[in-house]
């Protein structure tokens, strides 16, 4: 049994995902076995079945989003930590073996991440400092966007098993999603090194895909504060709320200025609920098929 599963999910990024293939295979470590979900392409993805034989695992199934593809990979793996990789990304050689050095350190740690280098459109640039990784408890400041890169991330099966899977009800943000479910109770590490690379600024990039990305968000704070508000912190309780209100109000006026009515006076409701303090919602499931402006 591999000390790491390594869940690699594509739809077609014939290129890419044989660049990031190579990276995982160029890790130091090899304690690993490494799993790649086609999650339906159409280009020639399915070649590297062939061209990588018994290197990886591969497994191909219809169209459902990268939720579905990551939860298939973690179904069909056998390692004590889950490893994920974008297809689009790419990991530095020492990447695996770096991690293993700090579960060695810090066995009391169920889930933890590496730096990052980001790459956008070719050109290395800097994060903002609201990206900045951390360690520690960060669920309060998971609220505003995602501290956890897929990419960057171990876990331990039993974590994943207890806080996942991914929500295959969305079609963006569910890393998001799952974060906040993780960070409401678990301390998060870190290995301040820049072992992944993060590519972006392409147009198959699910944030390209989608606009208005916020009410993934909205979604999914929503469905936490239904239901484990009533045994959620109260700090973190308060901190969701506010959250809330904040990432609505700028969806809610987004709608208004664009003669969006009927997602305005859904957005209405849900606001009049938190201003009162209430944890029943109602069905949200309008927030995943949204108008297509950006926030």
């Amino acid at each position: 049994m591999p000390s790491f599963s390594v869940i690699l999910p594509t739809f077609n990024r014939n290129v890419t995902v044989r660049e990031a293939v190579d990276s995982v295979l160029g890790q130091t470590l090899a304690d690993y076995e490494l799993i790649v979900i086609d999650d339906g392409s159409t280009d020639d993805t399915a070649a590297i079945e062939q061209e990588y034989g018994s290197r990886l695992k591969y497994i191909r199934q219809e169209n459902r989003g990268v939720s579905a593809a990551r939860n298939t990979g973690v179904r069909v793996s056998s390692g004590d930590w889950i490893a994920f990789l974008d297809s689009d990304d790419l990991w530095l050689p020492e990447k695996l073996a770096r991690q293993a050095d700090y579960i060695a350190s810090r066995p009391d740690v169920i889930i933890h991440q590496t730096d990052e280098q980001w790459i956008r459109k070719g050109r290395r640039v800097n994060p903002g400092r609201r990206h900045l990784k951390r360690e520690g408890n960060i669920f309060i400041e998971s609220l505003e966007l995602c501290l956890i890169s897929p990419s960057a991330v171990v876990m331990t099966r039993d974590c994943f098993d207890r806080y996942g899977p991914f929500d295959e009800n969305l079609p963006a943000c569910e890393d998001y999603d799952l974060w906040l479910k993780i960070t409401k109770d678990e301390w998060i590490g870190l290995v301040p090194e820049q072992l992944v690379v993060r590519r972006g600024g392409h147009p198959d990039q699910l944030s390209s895909r989608y606009r208005g990305m916020d009410r993934f968000r909205v979604y999914s704070i929503l469905r936490l504060l239904s239901e484990q508000g009533e045994t959620l912190d109260p700090g973190y309780s308060a901190q969701a709320f506010s959250m809330l209100i904040k990432k609505s109000t700028v969806l809610l006026d987004g709608a208004k200025k664009r003669g969006r009515l009927d997602f305005a006076d859904r957005l209405e409701e849900i606001m009049a609920v938190l201003s009162a303090g209430g944890h029943e919602f109602g069905d949200t499931g309008f927030l995943l098929t949204g108008p297509d402006w950006a926030d």
